[in-house]
């Protein structure tokens, strides 16, 4: 049996495809450039091939200004746009039931990450947390995993790593951790994915 599940938080875990949105156009308009089309962001948000930062902002590196703009609006409007994906909450109460070890790897910030999980009442299910600020550089890099499995001293092989996206499943193969892909966030996968809680459930479970 494995005894640690780690997470990704957005696309996985919660639905945040509109406040991510619309969060990245709320920077933009202070940057003083054009809103992008939501579904065109969503498109995006999981490329492992971008520089985000580049790509949404202009920047070459996210800014203290960038973080702070961002979670403005995640803190303003998180109570009228975020939600569990159905099934999530049973999921972890089963998994913390039969004895596993909880983590969540998110390229969200830190302040972001606690406020989304505080209002959904869901903090408390983790074991460790790692976000962008937390490591030298995010996923598609294997830093945040690497902290998570040093935090509750487990082995890769004794962990599973659950995401949405192709930075989720290369952080994945760097720190050595095996990989499922769920297919309800924000990609739109065509094989080896999961397309519903049950069916990640029952693969954790036979483990």
């Amino acid at each position: 049996m494995k005894k640690l599940i780690i997470f990704d938080m957005d696309g996985t875990l919660i639905d945040s495809s509109l406040t991510i949105a619309n969060a990245i156009n709320a920077v933009r308009q202070k940057l003083s450039l054009e809103p992008m089309e939501p579904a065109h962001i969503l498109s995006k948000v999981n490329d492992p091939h971008l520089n985000p930062a580049q790509y949404f902002y202009e920047a070459k590196a996210f800014t203290p200004e960038h973080e702070e703009w961002f979670s403005d609006y995640y803190q303003h409007h998180h109570q009228t746009e975020l939600q569990l994906y159905d099934g999530i909450l049973e999921l972890l109460n089963e998994l913390k039931s039969k004895g596993y070890l909880l983590g969540l790897a998110t390229n969200a910030y830190r302040v972001s990450t606690l406020q989304s999980l505080t209002h959904l009442d869901i903090l408390h299910y983790f074991d460790s947390i790692a976000c962008y600020d937390d490591v030298e550089k995010g996923k598609p890099h294997p830093f945040m995993l690497h902290k998570i499995l040093e935090e509750l001293n487990i082995s890769h092989s004794d962990a599973f790593f659950i995401g949405d996206g192709h930075r989720d499943e290369l952080a994945s193969q760097a720190a050595e951790i095996d990989y499922l892909m769920v297919n309800w966030g924000f990609s739109d996968h065509e094989t080896n994915v999961l397309h519903t809680v049950a069916e990640l459930k029952a693969k954790i479970l036979e483990s």
